[in-house]
């Protein structure tokens, strides 16, 4: 089955999750911090920084101060020709001054002058040459030790690095976060499984240490290994029961095995641990991902408690609202959102304005959409719900002309706005007009993805299917991720019953790109079907069918029903379908096949 747009204008743009959400990213969303940022917290915390304060540091400590170099007349040259070098951006010279001065005087700080200026010159054998001078002269330095030590794993030497992450990590105080650095440090390493080697030997003094679990999971993970990820992060939370951050792992780990099984064990894990917010925000994005749409909105109202009302998670409950045709929820929590300062207003002032059209109050539409002003970003999207309404109250013409109006339209934009014209004119079955606005704009505009699927659709309804595989064939070309490209091009070979091995192949790869697509899973049934392979094609349809009762999946699984023998059932879903969809051709035209 093919993705048509199915409205007229400022259509809402599905996102990853499968919400109309183009402008809030489930991932982006946290009630205080992000995973990521926190386990750059906890690298920083063991990161400090590299200076030139060692004397400063020693007289706050009551310590003795490194000996100071010699004031020659040497000296004093070479320091100040390093000193210039490094102003003009000469740090290969500046460097190698820094570090002869280092050698001569045998002064810490100048080692690392030396190193920080190699780094700065992208010069690794000076750097790692300077960074070893410093960790010998100052050995009780961890600045030292750490520089040296990211240098050597970044030019892929592990045995020579080892003595000094040992050394990192005798450091009671800092052996926690050492090892939440650990995984970071690694993390661009191309071999996965010596950097797993490495963090087990390194870890294996401390087996009663979180953290330490926690790296040989992180470390196992990248490698592939899950069961030991597993059994590493199971070792982590026994050892300290309700970590969030190795329950975020964790799940997020399973969650590459099933999806049910890491919902499966957030809920487990905040039976126990209820305030565990960063949990259920990942639970409640796996939902969402999984169109349990109820289910994730249950878990976000939770979150706007526990967070006092953060604005980017009122405005995602709306969209979830929206999505369920919740009206008066949807536009609390939009106004919500806006009372709470969400920083996109113009996004939630074009959701009120779809709520009031929903709510055929056209008048308080046009309000809405009047809140975007004249040369914001989203002030085209407001246009083309402007046009909507002048759609209704003056008919499809007036509407196009509306939007012919909008002056100084990037590209991007005059894309959108014919792409809600041609919307408009296809379910006004003005076809060929349709067809040939966009054959205009692919001939005058930058050829977007988007831009050649609308137009590879409208070649089709023309009957113009050698137009329709060429633009098709040209989008995998120049975007091979582009799932649905896949999906139109298969499925309208087996709509046709022709090259159906190619048709399948094609739906198969499409179902890579995007296997919870119910449109490709739709396709994925039909081709079946075709082929006759019909339990496999019941299967796929009735996967399709649960997760959208969209009327043209159930024309398809009805006729599967129906060559299977099962004409009650087929019946049924026509009937149920039918009584929600009254006009649909697919509907109209299978039941009169079946003398209906």
């Amino acid at each position: 089955m093919q993705n048509d747009a199915k409205l007229a204008f400022a259509p809402l743009k599905t996102g990853a999750a499968g919400l109309n959400m183009p402008f809030i990213n489930l991932n982006e969303i946290s009630l205080k911090m992000p995973i990521s940022k926190k386990i750059a917290i906890a690298v920083a915390c063991a990161a400090l920084s590299v200076g030139m304060g060692n004397a400063a540091t020693a007289a706050t400590k009551g310590e003795t101060s490194p000996p100071q170099p010699a004031l020659t007349g040497e000296f004093v040259y070479k320091y100040l020709i390093g000193e210039i070098a490094g102003q003009r951006g000469q740090f290969d010279l500046a460097s190698a001054l820094f570090l002869d001065l280092a050698k001569l005087n045998q002064d810490s700080r100048l080692a690392e002058r030396a190193a920080k200026t190699a780094v700065l010159g992208n010069d690794g054998r000076t750097a790692i040459d300077a960074a070893n001078l410093w960790s010998q002269l100052d050995p009780g330095s961890t600045e030292a030790h750490q520089a040296l030590t990211q240098m050597l794993i970044n030019t892929g030497q592990f045995n020579a690095a080892k003595p000094h992450l040992k050394h990192l990590l005798a450091n009671e105080e800092g052996r926690a976060s050492g090892f939440m650095f650990l995984n970071n440090l690694l993390s661009r390493q191309q071999d996965k499984g010596a950097v797993l080697s490495l963090v087990q030997e390194l870890a294996r003094d401390y087996p009663e240490l979180p953290e330490a679990h926690f790296a040989i999971a992180h470390a196992a993970w990248n490698a592939g290994n899950t069961e030991l990820s597993l059994a590493e992060l199971n070792q982590a939370n026994k050892l300290r029961p309700g970590w969030e951050m190795a329950a975020l792992m964790q799940g997020q780990v399973l969650l590459g095995k099933s999806p049910e099984e890491a919902v499966s064990f957030y809920r487990s894990f905040l039976a126990q641990h209820n305030s565990a917010n960063e949990v259920r925000l990942a639970l409640a994005r796996i939902l969402a991902g999984q169109k349990k749409f109820d289910e994730a909105k249950n878990e976000f109202i939770k979150l706007i408690e526990a967070s006092n009302g953060n604005p980017e998670i009122l405005v995602v409950v709306g969209l979830l609202s929206l999505q369920a045709n919740e009206l008066p929820d949807a536009e609390k929590y939009f106004k919500e959102a806006l009372g709470k300062g969400f920083k996109d207003k113009d996004q939630v002032y074009i959701y009120l304005g779809q709520i009031a059209e929903k709510k055929q109050n056209d008048n308080e539409a046009l309000q809405w959409y009047s809140k975007v002003s004249p040369g914001e970003v989203r002030y085209v999207d407001a246009q083309l719900g402007v046009a909507n309404v002048i759609s209704r109250r003056e008919g499809i013409d007036a509407a196009i002309q509306s939007l012919e109006k909008l002056p100084d339209l990037t590209d991007a934009q005059r894309a959108a706005v014919v792409h809600a014209q041609a919307n408009v004119l296809t379910q006004a079955r003005r076809h060929e007009e349709a067809y040939s606005r966009l054959e205009n704009a692919i001939n005058t505009l930058p050829n977007s993805p988007e831009l050649v699927y609308d137009f590879a659709m409208a070649a089709e309804r023309v009957n113009k299917l050698d137009v329709m595989e060429r633009e098709l064939r040209k989008l995998i070309k120049i975007q091979p991720e582009f799932s649905q490209a896949y999906n139109a091009l298969g499925y309208s070979l087996a709509d046709r019953d022709i090259r159906l091995d190619e048709a399948k192949t094609l739906i198969e790869k499409a179902h890579e790109l995007s296997p919870d697509d119910h449109y490709i899973l739709d396709s994925l049934g039909w081709v079946h079907y075709r082929l006759g392979n019909l339990d496999q094609a019941l299967d796929y349809l009735s996967r399709a069918y649960s997760q959208q009762p969209d009327p043209e999946i159930a024309a398809h699984l009805g006729e599967v029903l129906w060559k299977q023998g099962k004409r009650d059932e087929a019946v049924k879903t026509w009937e149920a379908a039918l009584s929600a969809f009254p006009e649909n051709e697919v509907l109209i035209s299978t039941n009169r096949k079946f003398n209906r």
